[in-house]
């Protein structure tokens, strides 16, 4: 391979950085594979990509340097610019604004001035979309760099918490039941264990029941599994809602090698619910993934886990780690002789890596720019072989139809939304965090488990599924929460966002946020999605000041052909998705009115 390298070099501190992270050539996919691992090393080392340590990554990992930089420019965990040790990334999306984000952000501009820059060259802030923190909102991310690196993620975070993270000391954190209201109630199935059983001792999960699905799952079979994950019509949580069984099968039928992937990367805005379950109960995704890998015939697998979530992180590894020692993971599982490896890779601030392609070009060490299908991962995915691709939701199900049979599983919901669901519940509601609930439970029915409305006034409208969903309004609260009962309301289930706003709050820079958040995450790919989602700002923007460029029934026409044509062009989720909500939301609400009867005027 011709590289062509400038002239700097790397300080003994980056290369240290580099050459600390175990790197193989006999690795699927080669040494770029671990191009990620090697800038996040870097970074937290030296709190930024420098040229020379980008040289020398370069160089150990035979990754051409102008690649390598497009790569580390790509991530907004990552920084390619010199900047300070200590950075606060500051979450100002929806659900933090309605909870004093921007006053927090101008609590940090007096104290180290403007976003982006620092007084002192210790430490400086960032605003940031949404951390995945939002029922315990304002939430801030602290990292700092040096040879003791640190990642704290501050819950309803104050000035006086964001400094003292940014100085090293480690801020208390409410314990993880605070998110989960319903903790140690009966019934539960997935969150049962999360707040009650410690999610760092292997011996206390396999005393509740621990790994004997996947000992049963071994008896049965990968045939009979992948019979009784059909039978239970568990389809994927993440939102696309496929059919878990038929994707299964279409990998089964495949060439080997094949790879397991498990999608850990929950950056729609709103969502809460894996980020509970990779803190609470770590081990039961670590059982889900063996029972996967073993029905699909996957030995090695990739679980891609949120940058913005280092708690949830630590504990994936260590119990990743637990079981490799235990002989739970390895060549000898339960001394059956199957085999199964899990290696976990950690994102760097893309929302678009939450979709599967881009994902699995991230794992491979080149830019989270979605693929164009067909081919699907099930035929051509990670390393240009077969893989399934599942999220943390739909693998923890597993467990419970491998123990209670398919059958029993789907009697649980409605006909063609079966099992429990968890909600992300946040914005203006009594006790947020995340619910477990059957299929089917309404809108009004969610809202009241978790206490009602809990803002200063009545209830206006409803985000359901993020950013990429749909607003709702207090006529609509009668909505079955399925998929197919939200599609028939027009609107979308999704991650299971539940965001409620009271009418103290003014939509119009609600809107604009989230237009904002499409603008930036938008991997520029492709046409439709990387002007779209600018031109789609600009006309928000020009609605809310009132200075329309043809008249106003004209920009609210034109908004509604830039989100048509993404939709009908884009090449993945994202573009499809960018003016759901901002569209739901003029329709249904007079939002601009005032404006406009202005421009009119």
């Amino acid at each position: 391979m011709d590289l062509h390298f400038t002239g700097d070099e790397p300080t003994a501190e980056e290369k240290a950085a580099v050459d600390g992270v175990t790197v193989s050539a006999a690795a699927p996919g080669g040494k770029r594979t671990y191009l990620l691992p090697v800038l996040h090393a870097i970074q937290n080392r030296i709190g930024w990509i420098s040229p020379g340590a980008l040289n020398h990554a370069s160089r150990v990992l035979d990754v051409p340097p102008a690649e390598a930089f497009g790569v580390a420019d790509f991530y907004g965990l990552l920084s390619t610019k010199q900047q300070p040790q200590a950075v606060a990334h500051v979450c100002d999306d929806i659900a933090c604004k309605i909870r004093g984000a921007d006053l927090l952000c101008s609590a940090l501009e007096k104290l180290h001035g403007p976003e982006a820059s620092s007084t002192d060259g210790k430490a400086t802030w960032h605003r940031s979309p949404c951390l995945g923190l939002c029922e315990q909102a304002p939430a801030v991310l602290v990292r700092t760099a040096g040879p003791k690196h640190s990642d704290q993620l501050l819950a309803c975070a104050r000035a006086t918490d964001v400094e003292a993270a940014m100085r090293g000391s480690e801020v208390w954190q409410p314990p993880l039941t605070e998110s989960l209201p319903q903790a140690g109630h009966a019934g539960l199935k997935l969150l049962k264990r999360v707040g009650e059983v410690d999610p760092a001792s292997l011996d206390e999960y396999r005393a509740t029941g621990g790994f004997e699905a996947l000992r049963q799952a071994i008896e049965m079979g990968p045939a009979e599994v992948i019979r009784e994950v059909i039978a239970s019509k568990l389809v994927g949580r993440g939102g696309a809602a496929f059919s878990t069984g038929q994707k299964w099968n279409a990998a089964r039928s495949t060439s080997l090698p094949r790879y397991l992937v498990c999608n850990a990367d929950e950056s729609e805005p709103g969502t809460i619910k894996d980020r509970a379950i990779l803190e609470g109960d770590p081990y039961a995704l670590v059982e889900s993934m063996i029972i996967a890998g073993f029905a699909t015939g996957c030995e090695h697998s990739y679980l891609y886990t949120r940058g913005e979530y280092p708690l949830a992180a630590r504990r994936m590894e260590h119990a990743i780690r637990e079981c490799h020692l235990r002989g739970l993971l390895g060549d000898n599982i339960l001394g059956t002789g199957v085999r199964f490896a899990i290696e976990q890779r950690i994102g760097a601030g893309a929302y678009i890596c939450g979709e599967e392609t881009a994902l699995l070009n991230s794992i491979e060490g080149k830019r989270g720019e979605p693929r164009n299908k067909p081919p699907f991962p099930t035929q051509v995915g990670l390393f240009g072989k077969p893989t399934v691709i599942n999220n943390v939701e739909t693998l923890i199900n597993l467990p419970h139809i491998v123990l209670e049979g398919g059958a029993a599983f789907a009697t649980i919901g409605t006909e063609r939304s079966t099992g429990t669901k968890l909600f992300c519940l946040s914005g203006h509601v009594a006790r947020p965090g995340v619910y477990e609930a059957p299929f089917g439970i309404t809108l009004r029915q969610i809202l009241e488990l978790a206490g009602g409305i809990g803002g200063g006034g009545k209830l206006q409208a409803v985000l359901l599924g993020g950013a990429a969903g749909a607003f709702v309004g207090p006529n609509d609260l009668d909505i079955a929460l399925t998929f197919e009962g939200t599609r028939a309301a027009g609107a979308s289930l999704g991650s299971a966002v539940v965001m409620p706003f009271d009418d103290t709050v003014d939509l119009r820079p609600i809107l604009l946020r989230i237009a904002a958040f499409f603008r930036d995450e938008s991997c520029g790919q492709c046409v439709p999605c990387r002007v779209g989602t600018v031109r789609q700002e600009e006309i928000l923007h020009r609605l809310k000041a009132g200075r329309t460029l043809t008249s106003p029934d004209g920009e609210v026409a034109l908004l509604k052909e830039v989100g048509q044509a993404m939709r009908d062009a884009s090449i993945c989720g994202l573009g499809q998705t960018a003016s759901s909500a901002i569209e739901s939301a003029l329709a249904k609400f007079p939002i601009f009115q005032d404006k406009l009867r202005e421009s009119e005027a």
